[in-house]
């Protein structure tokens, strides 16, 4: 037991066991004891971080398996399976933090059994994120399999592979887009510069630069701290880095060119001028052209650090924007005391469903050929 008493360990118990107090509070009493959730401001942060950011930063799995299985870029493959595990947890965590937010959760199968409104934008992101999740559990059981030896299942998955694949492409982009879309039923509620008829586009478009820039640090840190099990080079993981970072420079500079072109179409550049347009412009500037020069430049120069500093900076940039648009720039126009705030009950829990993700992580990976392929299945899918 000792050799697991490690200041990860501690502060990570400490955060999960205050968690578990919050929980049995919001389901025993329920969200106006840990929340302040409103009539008027019914998402907040369990939705703002934890499903529309969450979700973005999950795409890395849809990014980078396309990349490899359907594009054939096998220079990627050693970091498809940590890709597909990081989804996976990702999306699995967006599913619990819905949980919390939800008022009933008991009834989270009623889109599908009781009375799926098959016209809402809600009705198509629950039911691609269910069915995605499901693809990419399955797509990240090869490692699962070759770990207990079950060499029947392994094959069997394995040859789902391509298919699998493509599924999960088709609906990684109905439901990222389509988070966006849920936002056009409230155009009297979110500023001007952050709503727009293009915005379930916007929210594709940084849906792929998220998974670039997460699959970019997590890489960085399973580099670092798995070593021993990593089988590439030090040089050969820059070169992936590097890779990573012309399309990362690609995707942004696209994601700028859509929301100029947007802000143009509709008319709001006047808007610029006030304070939300300054704010607008530190997300636009800050987060989006400033990572997306990093990684132009990490690219032409061949500086993995650098792009790497640019993935951070683009993580922090989606997250902000996705704050942006379910939070911050959400019911504008109400005067600063009446506008929604996330209290620290809100807070911890986000932070704990993190916490979780980074553990469930450590655990795989310390067991399973996540980092590493394994001796009995080299070069296979």
């Amino acid at each position: 037991m000792r050799k697991h008493v490690t200041p990860f360990n501690i502060i990570a118990g400490i955060i999960l066991g205050v968690a578990a107090v919050i929980t049995v509070m919001r389901f025993g009493i329920g969200l106006s004891a840990t929340t302040n959730l409103d009539d008027t401001t019914p998402w907040g942060l369990w939705i703002g971080f934890d499903v529309m950011a969450g979700v973005a930063l999950a795409a890395g799995g849809f990014t980078i398996s396309t990349a490899v299985y359907l594009f054939g870029m096998k220079e990627y493959k050693p970091i498809v399976r940590a890709a597909l595990l990081t989804g996976f947890l990702g999306y699995f965590l967006v599913v619990v933090g819905l949980l919390f937010d939800l008022g009933r959760p008991w009834r989270l199968p009623y889109p599908f059994t009781i009375s799926p409104g098959t016209s809402s934008p809600l009705f198509e992101v629950a039911l691609c994120v269910a069915l995605y999740l499901n693809v990419l559990f399955i797509e990240s059981t090869p490692a699962a399999f070759e770990w207990l030896g079950w060499k029947r299942m392994r094959r069997i998955v394995g040859g789902l592979t391509i298919g699998l694949t493509i599924f999960g492409l088709l609906l990684s982009t109905l439901h990222q887009s389509t988070l966006g879309a849920m936002f056009m039923v409230v155009p009297s509620k979110l500023h001007p510069l952050w709503y727009s008829s293009h915005i379930p586009v916007h929210f594709f478009i940084s849906s792929v630069a998220a998974g670039i820039s997460m699959v970019t640090i997590e890489g960085m840190i399973s580099h670092r701290v798995y070593h021993d099990e990593v089988e590439i080079t030090s040089e050969q993981f820059d070169r992936i880095t590097i890779g990573l970072g012309k399309a990362g420079a690609v995707t942004l500079a696209i994601y700028l060119a859509v929301r100029a072109v947007g802000l143009g179409l509709e008319g709001e550049w006047a808007l610029l001028g006030t304070p939300y347009g300054a704010w607008w412009l530190v997300e636009i500037i800050g987060f989006a052209a400033l990572p997306c020069f990093l990684f132009t430049m990490g690219y032409r120069e061949r500086r993995a650090t650098m792009i790497r500093v640019a993935a951070g900076i683009t993580v922090v940039g989606i997250v902000l924007n996705r704050l942006n648009v379910a939070v911050f720039a959400f019911n504008w126009q109400l005067p600063w005391d009446q506008r929604y705030w996330p209290g620290w009950m809100e807070i911890w829990i986000t932070i704990s469903l993190v916490t979780a993700g980074v553990v469930m992580f450590r655990w795989i990976a310390n067991r399973m050929p996540i980092m590493h392929e394994h001796p009995e299945w080299k070069g296979s899918h």
